[in-house]
């Protein structure tokens, strides 16, 4: 199959996927608000957020088949990021209106349809594990497994809520349904900053997590042919994308001979060590001043000193 075959496929998947899953949002919402479920609208909250990341995969994917233009040279990846970044906060105000609405039914517990929640809980199981099924097999693709991710734990979380309408229905115990939303409550919240911290460090260009830039220094440096390097930089285009730029210090006798191999060896060194697909890499003879690449900033310099 082809690479344009498999994204057409992981789109169509990814599509079905954000619309089944609005669908359990709004059974959840309407269910929970006629049964006084807080621990149904809590799930619901957690929905949403899986409602946005299948919605920026499916856009990612969408996107990564838009050619850059004059204007965005990189393409389009960041605009997902930038969605990503005000989803996250109002994802935050969500949770602190949980919260607040959890606390209040500790001290005044409301009664609570313990079947209703249960059966609203189950459809939601059922199509999520559907979900999962049509998403399974895209393991190699970090947008996919991410997105599986996501609906897995909208399926424990699922779980919880039908626990929660068990113990209801069955003890009339009506705590079980605060303490629950709270448990997903803070579900939501460590998703809401992993994303925010994330988006921050594609925005300011940090290194991507899983990548220790003196590990790439590493690898660079030990590529046949490369006396030292300089001005050496890994960063996200998005979330998957990412690019390293380096200027390589060669003998003299190379810089002509053998420089595009080099070029070659350097690029499927780091792409097979940190999967880094997009590169910039400049050959020279001259040696950089002293000190450590990793020492040159963005803002230093990019040229060597006698």
């Amino acid at each position: 199959m082809s690479d344009h075959d498999q994204s057409n496929l992981q789109g169509t998947a990814l599509r079905q996927a954000f619309v089944l899953t609005a669908f359990i949002l709004v059974i959840e919402s309407a269910a929970g608000y006629a049964s006084h479920s807080l621990a149904l609208l809590s799930d619901a909250g957690h929905i949403l957020t899986d409602v946005v990341a299948l919605g920026l995969a499916w856009f990612a994917v969408v996107q990564a088949r838009r050619p850059a233009d004059a204007r965005r040279t990189y393409g389009y990846q960041r605009v997902g990021i930038l969605t990503a970044m005000a989803n996250s906060a109002a994802l935050i105000l969500i949770v602190a209106g949980i919260a607040y609405e959890a606390a209040r039914r500790f001290i005044h517990p409301e009664p609570v349809q313990g079947g209703v929640v249960i059966v609203a809980a189950l459809v939601a199981i059922a199509v999520n594990a559907y979900i999962a099924l049509r998403l399974r097999g895209g393991d190699e693709n970090l947008n996919i497994r991410a997105a599986l991710l996501h609906v897995v734990g909208d399926l424990a979380a699922s779980v919880a809520v039908v626990v929660a309408g068990l113990v209801i229905l069955l003890t009339g115990w009506l705590y079980a349904d605060p303490l629950i939303s709270v448990a997903i409550t803070a579900l939501i919240a460590w998703s809401a900053i992993r994303i925010v911290i994330d988006t921050l460090n594609v925005l300011l260009e940090g290194v991507p997590s899983g990548i220790d830039l003196k590990d790439v220094d590493r690898v660079v440096r030990a590529t046949k042919g490369v006396d030292s390097i300089h001005d050496l930089h890994v960063w996200s285009l998005s979330g998957e994308q990412v690019a390293l730029s380096v200027h390589l210090v060669v003998p003299e006798e190379l810089l002509a001979a053998d420089s595009e191999h080099l070029v070659r060896r350097v690029e499927e060194a780091v792409c097979e060590r940190f999967g880094i697909g997009h590169t910039t890499i400049q050959v020279e003879a001259c040696h950089p001043c002293s000190g450590e690449a990793l020492a040159h900033g963005a803002g230093a310099h990019n040229h060597p000193h006698a």
